[in-house]
């Protein structure tokens, strides 16, 4: 059992922001690995994260993001436990990425359950006709449209949408992984986006892409 120095646990305490007690189980359990020790970090954390998923989200912040002086604007609710995690930087600022995210990649619905039965059977429909126009047999064109309809998801669904900071991960993902860390339940209510112009005759700028450049400056 290769020895736990207290250097260690306050290396990996830094590494990771998890407590000081949990650093050592973790370090005791990979018998000293730091890669292995922060793997177990985040499994753990993770799993604690499962389980707050069911926990009342009754505080929380509306954050506002207006881009290109005035042509993109959204507004969303993102809700957490307790007026303390509300205010702190962390949860400041995964509203204010969520804000972005919206602003950027144009979601119309928060999860996949909120896309109304009738929006899925439509592009399904879709589906079945192109593959069938590919040429494609009958006994395959079932399997996929249940595999496009994932990526349409992850087109019109915020938490299936790769994150725009971080496309390995979704936002999904992204704020399971706060939950780990912050110690809260966390969820997106609702939002909505406005862009200039939108549904007129008239020129329109890709405004979605210069919020994608200027979120990866």
């Amino acid at each position: 059992m290769a020895e736990i120095t207290a250097a260690m646990v306050k290396d990996l305490r830094e590494r990771t922001g998890a407590g000081m007690m949990d650093c050592k189980k973790a370090l005791v359990a990979t018998n000293g690995d730091m890669e292995k020790a922060i793997d177990f970090l985040r499994e753990k954390g993770l799993a604690a994260a499962a389980k707050k998923s069911g926990r009342i989200t009754a505080e929380g912040l509306v954050e506002s993001y207006i881009h290109g002086g005035g042509k993109i604007g959204v507004l969303v609710e993102v809700n957490c436990e307790t007026d303390f995690v509300a205010k702190t930087d962390e949860f400041k600022t995964l509203v204010r990425d969520i804000a972005m995210q919206i602003a950027a990649a144009r979601p119309e619905y928060v999860s996949k359950e909120e896309v109304p039965e009738a929006v899925i059977a439509k592009e399904k429909d879709i589906l079945a006709a192109q593959a069938a126009n590919e040429g494609k047999p009958e006994k395959i064109i079932q399997k996929m449209v249940e595999g496009r309809i994932e990526k349409f998801y992850k087109e019109i669904c915020l938490l299936e949408q790769p994150f725009i900071k971080d496309s390995d991960k979704t936002v999904k993902q992204l704020i399971t992984e706060k939950i780990a860390t912050i110690g809260e339940n966390i969820s997106v209510r609702r939002f909505v986006r406005y862009e200039l112009g939108e549904g007129l005759e008239k020129r329109k700028d890709d405004f979605a892409a210069e919020v994608m450049a200027q979120v990866q400056k």
